[in-house]
């Protein structure tokens, strides 16, 4: 794993992002909204859509090093390739991944904050 002071990302995917950043799924509205703006989380910067290497990221925390997913239904059908993405972006640039299912956005916020919270605070 390098050390980078910023991390690289393909600038072919800038416009790509601000397109998902404007046409952002209810449980992302959500999430952002009610989890990562809450009092709890005041202390951390996340940014949405993040291009990192040749991938956009939902949400990210660069003082925590952590990537937060929001899996809706089609993740349920590529494990493999989150996976493997999950593990480049581990062993390239020692970046930590979180998913949450948009079920567990939708239904259950206070769980999803609750957890984000304890795995913060844990490492």
């Amino acid at each position: 794993m390098q050390k980078y002071k910023f991390l690289p990302y393909n600038k072919e995917l800038i416009l790509r992002a601000k397109e998902l950043r404007k046409k952002q799924t209810e449980a992302e509205i959500k999430f952002w909204n009610k989890i990562l703006k809450s009092e709890k989380l005041k202390n951390f910067k996340f940014t949405t859509q993040k291009p990192i290497d040749n991938f956009i990221v939902d949400f990210y925390c660069s003082s925590l090093k952590l990537i937060i997913e929001i899996d809706g239904d089609i993740h349920k059908f590529q494990k493999a390739r989150d996976k493997e993405r999950d593990n480049i972006l581990k062993q390239k640039f020692g970046l930590k991944i979180l998913r949450y299912t948009n079920d567990e956005i939708l239904n259950n916020s206070e769980f999803v904050l609750e957890d984000l919270v304890k795995r913060i605070n844990t490492n």
